[in-house]
């Protein structure tokens, strides 16, 4: 066996102990204390999912309309936008914020779906679980398997499409975010939410809806999502901003007004915008290691820093990607593929040792490479 080989192996083996030693480490954001009315709230990176502040964020608690973010997802990813819904009685009678359907009426599931998001329509929310599933807790049931098993989220219980009180309908701030995140992702979703008016031609209302989210007009970068309020929630929020690149999510629960809410939401986002930057390493890029082989990026890359803080960027034997920042603190990494040797597919779950501490690793592969090349 060649040396080069055996130095690779040597370092492989010991790249994976390392693991198994260390565990998985998380980036810290620069630890600033907020001050919040919201009893629980969350600023996460809408990218990378890293989270830039929370406040009790696995906490359980009551949504209220922000759980039409799910029951439109639902509909949008699982049901046929085209259909035509025939409006209940049921769905007609349910109290709270309405876009006033009609028993009988027929609507397209796309138009509700828009009278739920924009104008936070509970008879909208109804009539879309009777259609999908015949009735609400059924498609509270659907609800739940949704975003139990696309999104990952494992503290949310939903009992209803709309949000209105009941004991066992609760959510946390962390999981809000991790929907939104995942919904933001679905152009039809966005557009949906980032809609600021739209003309509604009903048999019973005829009008112009108005978003309810009122960043939309009043904070520069606003894309999305809901505001909710019921008597044992408080004012709950989620809203999503994009500036200069970087897109933040931020999720407020229980604050006790509207103004409150939006505030602190202002003060999230602010103090995103501030520290925080979002970078990207583009696909196809060819790294070289410091024994002199080639490596290629498969994929974006994408990493949170601080902003304008000194990135570097190195790659190991084992072409293994490097990102660090300041004082050596390692922000990425990721597995490179050889570059002459594209059909070779290291095996990433087993290598990826991601966000572990530098200066034990760092100073170990180099001081193995060290003893390595005499």
């Amino acid at each position: 066996m060649k040396l080069t080989s055996i130095k690779t192996s040597i370092l492989c083996i010991v790249v994976i102990l390392i693991q198994l030693i260390q565990g998985p480490q998380t980036i810290e954001a620069a630890n600033e204390t907020l001050s919040l009315y919201s009893e629980t709230a969350i600023l996460m990176d809408a990218e990378t999912g890293e989270i830039l502040f929370h406040q009790e964020m696995n906490q359980k608690m009551y949504p209220a309309s922000i759980t039409k973010i799910v029951t439109a997802m639902v509909a949008i990813e699982e049901g046929n936008l085209d259909d035509t819904v025939t409006v209940s009685e049921e769905a007609v009678n349910v109290i709270g914020t309405r876009v006033y359907l009609l028993e009988d009426e027929q609507v397209s599931l796309l138009k509700l779906v828009q009278g739920l998001l924009i104008n936070s329509g509970n008879d909208a929310g109804t009539a879309i679980a009777e259609h999908m599933s015949g009735s609400e807790e059924l498609f509270s049931r659907k609800m739940n398997r949704f975003i139990e098993e696309k999104i990952g989220v494992q503290d949310t219980n939903f009992t209803n499409p709309h949000g209105l009180y009941d004991e066992e309908h609760t959510t946390t701030a962390y999981d809000m975010a991790k929907i939104t995140q995942y919904a933001m992702q679905n152009e039809t979703f966005r557009e949906i939410v980032g809609t600021k008016e739209m003309e509604w031609v009903g048999e019973g209302w005829e009008t112009v809806i108005y978003n309810h989210n009122r960043l939309l007009w009043h904070y520069d970068g606003a894309t999305g999502v809901k505001n909710g309020f019921v008597r044992k929630s408080g004012y709950t929020l989620v809203t999503t901003a994009k500036r200069n690149g970087m897109e933040l999510i931020a999720v407020t629960l229980n604050a006790p007004s509207s103004d409150h809410a939006y505030n602190d939401m202002i003060t999230l986002f602010d103090y995103g915008f501030e520290h925080f930057q979002t970078n990207v390493l583009f696909s196809n890029k060819i790294f070289t290691s410091e024994l002199g082989d080639r490596f290629e990026l498969e994929e974006d890359v994408y990493f949170l820093s601080n902003r304008n803080e000194e990135i570097s960027v190195d790659v190991n034997a084992l072409g293994r990607l490097w990102v660090r920042g300041e004082g050596d603190r390692i922000i990425k990494t990721t597995l490179l593929t050889p570059e002459d040797k594209p059909d070779e597919k290291v095996n990433r779950k087993r290598l990826e040792e991601t966000e572990t501490q530098p200066s034990f690793i760092y100073q170990v592969l180099s001081q193995l490479r060290s003893i390595l090349s005499i």
